[in-house]
């Protein structure tokens, strides 16, 4: 292999592993629904912190008395503990609020780009300083 050879493998090789991080990330636009916003209030009942997506689920009553669950689609958990958040701030047994964005599916109960606040209407996250 001549040296113009070796430069372009490696050239190929720098841009294809530049671009895999990009093409590996997904938009949420397809599962939830930008124009509309929703809240649920519940008591949280588990808290999956993991990449690549983090989960907290809610067990709430609908207008029928029924007891529902709302499932609450986070960022990595790498990038939330790089932006403050902490896994104590999102416990479960915390009686919260979350408004956000809703899941598309109908009948479903998913929240993104979600706010969470407690009883009292204290907002629950790491302060604007640590953002």
């Amino acid at each position: 292999m001549n040296v113009r050879q070796r430069l372009g493998a490696v050239a190929t090789v720098l841009v294809i592993g530049a671009l895999a991080p990009v093409s590996a990330h997904h938009s949420s636009a397809e599962a939830y629904d930008s124009s509309k916003s929703v809240e649920a209030q519940g008591t949280i009942t588990r808290v999956l912190f993991k990449n690549p997506h983090s989960f907290v689920f809610l067990e709430s009553t609908d207008a029928q008395g029924q007891k529902v669950e709302w499932q609450v689609e986070l960022g990595a958990f790498s990038s939330m503990t790089r932006s403050g958040w902490t896994k104590e701030m999102l416990a479960p047994g915390m009686v919260v609020k979350v408004t956000g964005i809703p899941s598309r599916a109908p009948g479903s109960r998913g929240i993104t780009n979600a706010k969470f606040s407690r009883q009292d209407g204290s907002p629950i996250g790491p302060s604007r300083s640590a953002q």
